[in-house]
């Protein structure tokens, strides 16, 4: 690509200047024209209507009116205060900065056009810093010579207080069109733009920055979207068809003895979710390609019985599995109830954590090396280098975002057998489907999305601060008939001593109410050391405490059956998916549940709509999708920005799904035809992928 315009450095841009420059790339990282280009507005401004004066109201976004200065006073030299009427109303203009210049400029008489957001102060509507244009530039002359809409682009503090407004960040990226757009190089095949009905790409560039009108902005948007997604396909898919094709996985057609052992003796029926689950995982098993599948079951959907029948599977072709956990209490957790179902197979299963003694290590090392342990369940102690397999076959990575690639792929050099072990990845976080598709695009996904029989669904109730009399009698209620509950507060970061407060104050007030010896409180929380955190976890999970109070910890792993009651405390501080994460810590068990969402009475708009939709479903898709809609995907659990492949400039995947399905679909018909790419008329899309940012580490990738 003829690169000179597009990698100049921003200050060379009029109107930038090494200062501008500097506020540019620490602010928004934008350093020179080519990144300037990619920063789009967020949302656009319509210039050429006007309002009323009397029509303001104080929640309307940006307006613009024509009015002319009544007269103007300095108040302090601190402030300047412009009153200006359009012949049906008065309005005040208060100013700040540059009084001197408004205060020459602002003649009484004289016409403007005012543009900016209406606020309310004492019950009068104002406008605070307005953008003021002679009638003539505020509706012939709009930026870029295009139509009346004006981009609206991120800004900050010391953005604006550097001088570089709105107006002035329009003008830049109209310098920028000028300069930069004519190296910019078309990255999308004609074919593929043909087929997928996208405008060329100096067309969309303009007209996302100054749209002609609406119809031009919405085929840009659609085209730079449609792109970002494309490509980030394209290359997910490629991994996943280059490694499809790699004919080594460990080929297993058996199901053996010992998963008929233990299916026929299950003490419940599979749900239909587990069978389809189950029949995926056989299907790839013994295809002879190697199997990495994404399992998403929401909380207590049954993923550890889909993990053991699959880990049986291994066994029966003469093959070891292991059982990898993010946590030790989780590990500790799934051997317990691995355990129960192995037992009428005689198959044997160990541990291995960071605290097994040295005799226990000594005696798992060995059961492993000479293939006498079947199942091993651990945590990173799997990993470490004089932990040798005789012949693994099958790795299931439990809550797989918690785990770097790289400790994974130690896993995968255990191999023996000449191919790398089938890999199956759980989750417990609902992750919707768009964004399922982004972060583990390389990998099958499959859905548990029904809870086992005899689940019964947890009733969610929101209380605020006078209800908890009320609550602490139900509690007690609880406690009486033999149950146990939880109490969580929220734990934002590690640092904040309010959260602490709140915790200590919050267990100092339990244990009041609930005093000792008829009632035993256990408390858990990240300051603890971790031989109290467990002492105090294990009375609690032994039964020996009836309430545990604790931080956000508690949210993966512990499996109490007999805890009846969650209450979370300033519930509006969590996001919705660490709220279902908790409240799948209850349910667990025969009796009935309880999640009792504490609120203060002041809370957000999105807030109440979080606490609301909580109450109203418990399914962790659903909820796990509006979350996104609210926070975006950066946000999700276990799935910060940084997890995503590559960063999106324009495209949302909250809010693109469709785009995102037509972009997966279009790269999937590329690779079906090509998979390498290899093609004439695919050259494009070689050149492009070999881009920095699209060399993506395989979320999977054995190696």
């Amino acid at each position: 690509m003829a690169q000179n315009g597009l990698d100049m450095d921003i200050q060379f841009l009029p109107g930038v200047g090494p200062k501008r420059a500097a506020l540019l790339k620490k602010e928004l990282a934008v350093g020179t024209i080519g990144e300037l280009l990619k920063l789009y507005p967020f949302r656009y401004i319509d210039r050429s209507s006007f309002i009323r004066i009397p029509d303001i109201r104080p929640d309307m976004a940006y307006i613009q009116i024509r009015a002319k200065v009544l007269r103007v006073d300095i108040i302090e030299k601190k402030r300047m205060s412009a009153w200006v009427s359009d012949g049906a109303g008065e309005l005040e203009l208060i100013f700040f900065k540059g009084i001197k210049w408004m205060f020459e400029k602002l003649k009484p008489g004289l016409e403007f056009v005012f543009f900016g957001k209406p606020t309310s102060f004492n019950g009068r509507i104002n406008i605070v810093h307005p953008e003021v244009d002679s009638p003539a530039q505020g509706t012939a002359e709009v930026s870029g010579g295009a139509g009346s809409m004006t981009g609206v682009y991120t800004s900050t503090e010391k953005l604006k207080n550097g001088g570089i407004t709105g107006k002035v960040m329009n003008k830049l990226m109209e310098a920028a069109i000028e300069k930069g757009l004519p190296y910019v190089e078309e990255s999308m095949p004609e074919h593929l733009m043909r087929q997928c009905g996208l405008v060329p790409i100096h067309f969309a560039l303009r007209n996302i920055h100054f749209p002609k009108d609406m119809a031009s902005l919405e085929k840009a948007r659609y085209r730079l979207k449609f792109e970002e997604l494309f490509y980030l396909q394209l290359s997910l898919l490629k991994q996943k068809y280059i490694r499809s094709r790699a004919e080594h996985g460990i080929p297993m057609p058996r199901v053996g003895e010992a998963f008929n052992l233990c299916y026929n003796s299950l003490p419940f029926p599979l749900t239909g979710a587990q069978k389809r689950v189950i029949t995926e995982i056989r299907n790839d098993m013994k295809s002879g390609s190697q199997m990495n599948r994404l399992l998403q079951g929401d909380v207590g959907s049954g993923k550890t019985m889909v993990a053991v029948l699959t880990a049986l599977i291994a066994i029966g072709n003469g093959f070891q599995a292991c059982i990898m956990a993010p946590t030790e209490v989780l590990a500790q957790q799934h051997y317990k109830n691995i355990q129960k179902f192995l037992q009428p197979t005689g198959v044997r299963s160990a541990i291995l954590t960071g605290s097994s003694k040295a005799s226990e290590r000594r005696e798992v090392h060995a059961g492993l090396e000479d293939g006498s342990i079947g199942i091993i369940v651990g945590t990173h102690a799997l990993i470490e280098d004089n932990v040798i397999f005789r012949n693994l076959g099958l790795a299931i990575i439990d809550e797989q975002h918690r785990f770097g690639v790289e400790q994974r792929s130690k896993l995968w050099r255990k191999a023996t057998f000449g191919a790398p072990p089938h890999v199956l990845v759980m989750t417990a976080t609902p992750i919707p489907r768009t964004l399922a598709m982004t972060l583990y695009g390389d990998l099958d996904v499959s859905v548990i999305d029904e809870l086992p029989p005899g689940r019964k669904p947890v009733q969610t109730i929101h209380a605020t601060e006078g209800k908890r009399p009320a609550l602490y009698k139900f509690m007690k209620d609880e406690i009486a008939k033999g149950r146990q509950v939880f109490i969580v507060y929220p734990l934002i970061n590690e640092t904040e001593k309010l959260d602490y407060q709140s915790l200590e104050a919050g267990a100092e007030e339990i244990m009041q109410k609930f005093p000792f010896p008829e009632y035993k409180t256990a408390v858990v929380h990240g300051k603890q050391q971790n031989d109290v955190k467990k002492f105090n976890m294990d009375a609690f999970a032994a039964g020996r405490a009836d309430i545990l109070v604790a931080t956000s910890v508690i949210e993966v792993g512990v499996d109490v059956p007999n805890a009846s009651v969650m209450v979370i405390e300033s519930a509006e501080r969590f996001g919705l998916s660490q709220l279902h994460q908790l409240r799948g810590r209850v349910g667990r068990g025969n009796e009935k549940s309880f999640c009792v969402l504490m609120t203060g009475h002041k809370m957000s708009k999105e807030s109440r709509h979080r606490i609301e939709l909580m109450c109203a479903t418990e399914n962790g898709f659903e909820l796990a999708e509006e979350d996104m809609k609210m926070r975006g995907p950066g946000d999700l659990e276990g799935t910060q920005q940084s997890g995503l492949p590559i960063s999106l400039n324009i495209a949302s995947l909250a809010k693109d799904g469709l785009i995102l399905n037509a972009a997966r679909d279009c790269a999937d018909s590329v690779l079906r035809e090509d998979p390498t790419l290899t093609s004439d008329r695919n050259q494009l899309l070689r050149k492009e992928l070999r881009k920095e940012k699209y060399q993506i580490k395989d979320y999977s990738k054995i190696s």
